[in-house]
């Protein structure tokens, strides 16, 4: 019996076809992903995980990703509200919560968050002076994080953390900052030396009213300060005297002259 060649080719394609047909049904999604499947063009329902079999030509499936996922900001030129210019980049994290409103609200959202993240990043740094950039950093990514999760829930997209990475400055602001953080420390310096003379003078006017009412008291210092002399190895040695002592000596000069 002759081998017909047409008739097998004309059996072989369709089973081919149906075997494609077959397997391209049949998609396998991991633990992380979900599919969003769409019947004739419209919103049927969210699949996943596991096998999931899909109507060839009357279904299609799109695959979303729920890991959480890393966006770098890149550098954005700001000025700040005392009009200082610096470039701020920062890392911005954030995942899909609703598959099926990331797909469909939005064309595509991982290009949207990352302009929408551009744009709030410069509104909210350019709303600080330069000195609380520096130094309130928390609270600027509390602010970006929050105005992010607020737009982006419309797209089904959590925003879960946002982080400053650096703030770079010219070279004549970072000279100025040193100039100013030196000036600060001088200016720092002197008040505590004025402070402390301050103390000393008020101790020192407090021993002085002690010693002017007693004057016992001012014999004893007498001594000791005699005492330390004496202990020093030295080839003068000074006598303190009393200043009041020259004030008596005088009177009893009068005194003898007028006798």
């Amino acid at each position: 019996m002759p081998f017909d060649l047409t008739a097998f080719a004309g059996l072989a394609l369709p089973i081919i076809v149906f075997v494609g047909l077959l397997l391209y049904s049949f998609r396998i999604l991991r633990e992380y992903e979900r599919g969003v499947v769409f019947m004739l063009g419209r919103f049927w329902k969210i699949k996943g995980p596991g096998l999931v079999i899909v109507v060839p030509i009357i279904q299609t499936i799109v695959r979303v990703d729920l890991r959480t996922r890393v966006l770098d900001i890149p550098p954005q030129d700001v000025i700040s509200r005392d009009n200082v210019s610096v470039k701020v980049n920062a890392v911005l994290y954030y995942r899909v919560i609703d598959p099926e409103k990331a797909i469909i609200q939005v064309e595509d959202f991982n290009f949207a968050t990352s302009e929408l993240a551009q744009t709030t990043l410069r509104s909210i740094v350019g709303q600080h002076e330069l000195d609380e950039m520096l130094v309130e950093r928390d609270k600027i990514n509390t602010d970006v994080q929050r105005i992010l999760d607020a737009q982006t829930g419309a797209w089904g997209i959590k925003v879960s953390n946002v982080e400053l990475k650096h703030i770079d400055l010219d070279e004549t602001m970072v000279r100025a900052i040193a100039k100013q953080a030196e000036a600060e420390r001088v200016r720092r310096a002197k008040i505590i030396d004025a402070e402390g003379e301050l103390q000393a003078a008020e101790k020192l006017a407090q021993a002085g009213d002690i010693l002017s009412g007693r004057p016992e008291a001012i014999q004893l210092r007498y001594l000791g300060a005699l005492q330390n002399i004496a202990g020093e190895r030295s080839s003068t040695i000074v006598f303190p005297l009393p200043i009041d002592l020259f004030g008596k000596m005088q009177k009893t000069r009068r005194q003898s002259a007028g006798t």
